[in-house]
């Protein structure tokens, strides 16, 4: 059962999307099962309105008296999801933590869904939603579905990863487990997602795939060629780490 919960959002440039991510976190609050939380915005050098509608959210929330917590980390030059995910990580303090794409396309609800079918039992295990499980409800658009399908051949390919699923931002982690991989986290960018799992097969943490509901929003920060050869390149370096 999880007691407290860390849950830590990357911001780059999010202001056309953060209206979904403040509406499912009040949705989550209001059915909240789990009393202790804190919800971290990393806000990786943004040139948007992304901190003023983040500080301004928090201002309302502080109003409320609970036990959630709001907090903002302001990175000032733009440096990748991954070192956006690490920053978090290291700030966290609650029993596991939750990272988790800004644009909500995977709902925090998810959470409740694991927990109430007894998905995390085992402590000792990372936890990745996963969107091509059977059970998984995926809203796709192609492009995306192409990027993943590359992602899974890289993995099988080059690094003998046999997950359906790196790259789903909803993923959760024990502290003690989310801690010792980010703090070994050298990847900045989008190809943080394969270092996290070969850093898990490492350390000989499990890594278990859990299905999910996933919704393709608008405006992604994902640039399909330049993207793609940023990812390839990271992973050359992961490659030549290894040998």
């Amino acid at each position: 059962m999880i007691k407290s919960l860390s849950i830590i959002f990357p911001i780059y440039n999010e202001s056309k999307r953060l209206k979904y991510c403040f509406e499912d976190i009040n949705k989550f609050n209001s059915i909240l099962s789990i009393k202790n939380i804190e919800y971290i915005f990393v806000d990786d050098g943004s040139k948007d309105d992304s901190c003023n509608l983040i500080n301004s959210f928090i201002k309302k929330k502080k109003k409320i008296k609970n036990k959630i917590i709001y907090k903002i980390i302001k990175i000032k030059k733009n440096s990748g999801k991954g070192a956006a995910l690490k920053k978090g990580v290291e700030a966290s303090n609650k029993n596991w933590i939750l990272t988790i794409d800004t644009d909500i396309s995977v709902s925090l609800l998810e959470i409740n869904k694991w927990i109430n079918k007894e998905y995390l039992k085992n402590k000792n295990e990372i936890f990745f939603g996963s969107r091509n499980l059977k059970n998984s409800v995926v809203k796709f658009k192609y492009h995306r579905k192409f990027i993943g399908l590359v992602f899974i051949f890289i993995c099988k390919f080059f690094f003998n990863i046999r997950l359906r699923d790196t790259q789903c931002g909803f993923k959760l982690y024990k502290k003690k487990i989310g801690k010792k991989i980010f703090d070994k986290l050298t990847v900045k960018k989008f190809a943080h997602d394969i270092e996290i799992t070969i850093l898990a097969k490492k350390l000989k943490i499990n890594v278990i795939e859990l299905p999910v509901k996933w919704v393709h929003k608008n405006d992604s920060k994902i640039r399909l060629i330049k993207d793609s050869f940023d990812i390839f390149f990271s992973l050359i370096k992961i490659k030549k780490k290894l040998i």
